[in-house]
């Protein structure tokens, strides 16, 4: 992209709050981890995310892992909903829906799996039981999201459970090169997303996870 995915231009404002304005009415806090904070300065005075907080990582090697682990470390709520901040649909009802499946579960973790593998970026983990197994694995040398999920308890959400909740399929989708960015883009403002006829609903996996 030439500059961090957050700040780039995605239908006339960055692309970071197009994910915030989504999410932003479910949330009781807004935590954005990132150690480029002065190229975000300009959240700050936006009334809109009035509930956002900024933190850079706790450690100092940059990963997937590391992410997640700070974001987790900083909430204050007892369930933390994470998302990638360049998921072009981010879902509130999914997220929702996850957060009700760990509480009367029980579980660790409520995740999709698709056949691509885990969306640690769009899954909403218990903190209390997350946070020292994700530091575990840091201190171990981890830098992948999900390389600690087997000393937790997993709530996977398939394909099709993603699917009648997000019927178009777009959750995870999210752009990796300017062609792809300008792509979405186009098919955004012409309305000709077709993500549930898609062979996968994670239309641009994730790497790194």
């Amino acid at each position: 992209m030439g500059r961090p995915k957050a700040i780039v231009p995605f239908c006339g404002a960055p692309l970071l709050c197009r994910g915030l304005k989504r999410l932003g009415p479910i949330a009781d806090e807004l935590i954005v981890t990132s150690n480029d904070q002065a190229s975000l300065d300009f959240l700050c005075s936006k009334v809109t995310f009035d509930k956002l907080k900024m933190y850079s990582d706790r450690f100092e090697k940059r990963s997937a892992l590391n992410g997640l682990y700070t974001a987790l470390y900083y909430a204050s709520s007892p369930y933390v909903a994470v998302v990638a901040c360049d998921m072009i649909f981010p879902s509130a009802p999914l997220l929702l829906a996850e957060k009700d499946a760990l509480i009367s579960s029980g579980a660790d973790v409520a995740v999709p799996k698709t056949s691509h593998g885990y969306e640690p970026f769009h899954a909403v983990y218990r903190r209390e039981t997350c946070l020292p197994l994700v530091e575990a694995a840091l201190l171990a040398g981890g830098t992948r999201a999900t390389g600690w999920f087997d000393k937790a308890t997993i709530l996977e959400f398939s394909s099709e459970e993603v699917l009648a909740i997000d019927p178009r399929g777009g959750s995870f989708a999210n752009v990796n090169t300017p062609a792809e960015l300008k792509e979405m883009e186009t098919r955004i403002m012409t309305d000709s997303m077709t993500f549930a006829s898609d062979a996968e609903i994670g239309c641009a996996h994730r790497k790194n996870t």
